[in-house]
């Protein structure tokens, strides 16, 4: 389907540059199968929810992978993406075109690479003198969060070390967060606890797959990059135990729900495991295992626009973003939160 049919006109001002204090004071739109769409705040989640429902979320950690490099006197900007071996990763680079394999570039103080060659979608390969875990810990040290553009920094902030990752942190391999858990506090998930809601753990490592832009005219030609995930044992059985009960699976975020969807069998039954997802919901998708999902708004034409679409309805969706931008909800990585019932049944964008 063509992919404009996703895009919407976003004032400026609604982007957030910065996270509700405390995080679930952010505010949250209800949009329930059919009827008026509710106003809450992410607090209220215990009183949304029900006993027996099974919130999931991703236990992913962000590593600070920004880096403001030289190469000679010439600044580059390098996110590091993926790691292929102890020495060697995969970067993004702005000014790759300039690169060439042997230029050596500085990360930081104590922390320097080799160009060893460029891919195919321009991204660029590192082999550093440092190597396993000094590496990890040299950019742990010196690296800045990968803050997506929108969010605007002069300079990296320590703030956003601690709001950047959410309280679920646990286990390091993301570029960037899954956001819906931002709004999470200690609190809130005692509360959650208190009234009869548990809680269960996957892991998704977020990388371009994610966030990638959507840059063909239809949804047909994109392909997503593969996400690594694992699913524990007590995970499987908690979403077992829970539909047997008669209880919601809620996902915390799109990238649980991408996870689960992508190892559902037919009768919505998940095994533990690790592997790869390049899962791309689109509407029409039919989902087996989610009831209700927790996410941010979206950026329009994204992928993650489609998803939230496919599993609410397009012409609901559509709706329920004029709603938020009519009433002044913040959008996307630091803004607010949807709380979306699934709805079961075709409902596609009309296409010419």
């Amino acid at each position: 389907m063509r992919v404009d049919l996703f895009d919407f006109a976003l004032p400026p001002e609604r982007i957030a540059q910065a996270p509700a204090r405390p995080r679930d004071a952010a505010r949250l739109l209800l949009v329930p199968r059919a009827g008026a769409f509710g106003e809450a705040r992410v607090r209220d989640l215990p009183r949304l929810l029900a006993p027996g429902d099974l919130l999931v979320v991703n236990d992913t950690r962000v590593l600070p992978v920004r880096f403001t490099a030289r190469r000679g006197e010439a600044r580059v900007e390098i996110t590091l993406l993926k790691a292929e071996d102890p020495r060697r990763w995969t970067a993004l680079a702005k000014g790759a075109r300039r690169l060439r394999p042997g230029d050596r570039i500085r990360l930081a103080e104590g922390l320097e690479a080799e160009v060893e060659g460029r891919g195919e979608g321009g991204e660029i390969r590192l082999c550093f003198d440092l190597e396993g875990p000094a590496l990890l810990e040299a950019i742990r040290r010196r690296g800045s969060m990968p803050l997506p553009p929108y969010i605007r920094r002069p300079e990296p902030c320590d703030v956003d070390r601690l709001d950047y990752q959410t309280p679920f942190a646990e286990r390091e391999g993301s570029i960037a967060a899954p956001t819906a858990g931002l709004h999470f506090t200690p609190e809130l998930v005692a509360a959650l606890e208190k009234a009869g809601m548990t809680f269960a753990k996957v892991t998704l490592h977020v990388g371009l797959g994610t966030f990638q832009p959507v840059r063909v005219a239809d949804t047909r030609a994109h392909r997503m990059h593969a996400e690594r995930y694992e699913i524990p044992a007590a995970t499987a059985a908690a979403v077992a135990g829970t539909r047997e009960r008669g209880g919601r699976i809620v996902a915390v975020g799109t990238t649980v729900l991408r996870t689960l969807e992508s190892v559902a069998d037919a009768q919505g039954r998940i095994a533990a495991g690790s592997g790869e997802t390049d899962l791309f919901v689109t509407p029409g998708h039919r989902f087996r295992v989610v009831d209700r999902l927790l996410t941010n708004f979206h950026l329009p034409k994204s992928t993650l626009f489609m998803l939230v679409c496919a599993f609410a309805g397009y012409r609901r969706m559509r709706a329920a973003y004029a709603f938020a931008i009519e009433r002044g909800f913040r959008f996307f990585s630091y803004g607010d939160a949807c709380l979306l019932d699934r709805q079961d049944g075709s409902d596609l964008p009309e296409e010419p």
